[in-house]
């Protein structure tokens, strides 16, 4: 009888779940959602639809392929999408900044820790160990990306051609999606076998019961299009944008860094297709080599940081502000740390803000025609183009890694064994990102602290 009951509350379906519930699992996400897009994609699948079945598995599915087809963090706009569905507009608002909030705040203690005691040994030991595991975790970005999007020799030379352009030629990253994007439409009208993508997450052939938002779920009111909706969020999210960059110019001006960042964290944000490996080349040529705003092996370590904390990996540009009103002393000599924060701060405003707008704005598109959305053809030209521009970063970091001084230097033979090993650890027995980054750091204080010593030893 307790098996039959048992068997009845698994087939009925759950309660209406409260916004203040619906708020402690966001809190709690953004607090444990490490491992990549996948990881955190994997986790939320779990959650919300086998363990609490909130949503189905096809109206899950329906909404991630939706998020896939826009710039951004697609894990986050997922959350803001059935946070959104479930709450409304003020439920995908707290979805999707729960997510990031705790990355933010722990990102920037880290940040401050990095660039005001990065120079003792023991903290020099660790991020020598963690450079080289950066390179090998791009290298396989590149490898998972490209095995997922390369399905036939047109994709391969797109790839190829868009690695010697930023390479080679110093192509401009926005230049190269829209290029991509030009051949794939055309591509996609003339052969469109060539451009067609593969389902990358699956199909919806599994059933956790009845969820609260199924296929049979009544429309919600909320989820019909209307166009003053949408007007009136495009008159709102762009007040959002226009008000504090306004302030900011008028308050320190146009050429000042804080505006500056929030520039071009903006065009950041719409550029980041195919994940953040993606956009990371732009915010490297941007911050790097244009604004100089910190250094190539700060970059590094920045994305060493992004890896080991919850959130999207986009989070890194939080480093990337922080490092930048730091070194700019935009307040002063005396108000570095503030500097810092408030840096960090602008910078991630303005790089998530254009993910709510577009999941917000495009919601009751998707619903409004609710079935399998298709992957475009252009967007299967910019994630083969993408694969080149990894793997340019890839290079970009090992460079930087294994010839620290620059190519006149010395080889630095141990970053690349431990490379190569960290790689070998990713590909062959699938280690997790955040062990093999954590090993690596071991490994390389270690080496720090023992390199002494064995230099006495050979010298003796």
């Amino acid at each position: 009888m307790a098996e039959k009951t048992s068997t009845e509350q698994a087939l009925a379906r759950p309660a209406a779940v409260s916004f203040w519930a619906a708020f402690g699992f966001w809190l709690k996400m953004g607090f444990i959602s490490f491992g990549g897009p996948a990881g955190q994609i994997a986790i939320m699948h779990q959650e919300l639809v086998e363990n609490r079945r909130w949503i189905s598995e096809q109206r899950f599915l329906h909404a991630l392929n939706f998020c896939m087809l826009l710039p951004g963090p697609e894990a986050q706009q997922l959350a803001i999408y059935i946070g959104w569905l479930m709450h409304k507009t003020w439920g995908g608002i707290v979805a999707g900044l729960l997510f990031v909030l705790p990355s933010l705040f722990i990102l920037i203690a880290l940040s401050w820790l990095y660039i005001a005691y990065g120079d003792m040994q023991v903290v020099a030991g660790l991020f020598y160990g963690i450079k080289p595991a950066v390179t090998a975790i791009v290298l396989q970005a590149a490898h998972r990306i490209g095995s997922r999007a390369l399905k036939n020799r047109v994709l391969w030379a797109l790839a190829a051609l868009s690695f010697v352009a930023i390479f080679a030629f110093n192509v401009p990253f926005p230049a190269i999606v829209a290029t991509a994007a030009i051949i794939g439409y055309a591509g996609g009208r003339f052969t469109p076998g060539t451009f067609k993508a593969g389902g990358g997450h699956g199909k919806a052939d599994k059933s956790f019961g009845p969820a609260l938002i199924d296929e049979d779920t009544p429309k919600l009111a909320h989820t019909e299009f209307r166009w003053w909706r949408l007007s009136l969020l495009l008159v709102i999210g762009g007040l959002l944008w226009i008000i504090p960059m306004a302030w900011l110019t008028q308050i320190y001006g146009w050429e000042n860094a804080l505006a500056q960042m929030g520039w071009f964290f903006t065009k950041a944000a719409l550029m980041t297709f195919g994940g953040a490996y993606a956009v990371l080349p732009y915010v490297y040529q941007g911050a790097v080599e244009h604004y100089h705003w910190l250094l190539p092996q700060q970059m590094i370590d920045g994305l060493a940081l992004g890896e080991t904390t919850p959130g999207p990996l986009i989070m890194v540009v939080t480093f990337v502000g922080f490092v930048a009103g730091w070194s700019q002393a935009l307040f002063g000599p005396d108000a570095l740390l503030w500097a810092g924060i408030v840096a960090a701060t602008v910078v991630t405003y303005f790089t998530f803000l254009p993910g709510f707008l577009l999941v917000l704005a495009g919601g009751p598109m998707i619903e409004s025609t609710h079935g399998n959305l298709k992957f475009t053809a252009p967007l299967t030209a910019i994630t083969a183009a993408v694969v080149g521009v990894i793997l340019n970063l890839a290079l970009f970091f090992a460079w930087h890694t294994f010839w620290p001084q620059g190519g006149s230097g010395v080889f630095d033979c141990f970053s690349a064994l431990l490379a190569a090993l960290a790689l070998l650890a990713l590909l062959r027995y699938k280690m997790g990102v955040i062990k093999v980054i954590a090993l690596a750091g071991l490994i390389g204080l270690a080496f720090k602290f023992l390199q002494p010593w064995f230099m006495a030893i050979i010298g003796g």
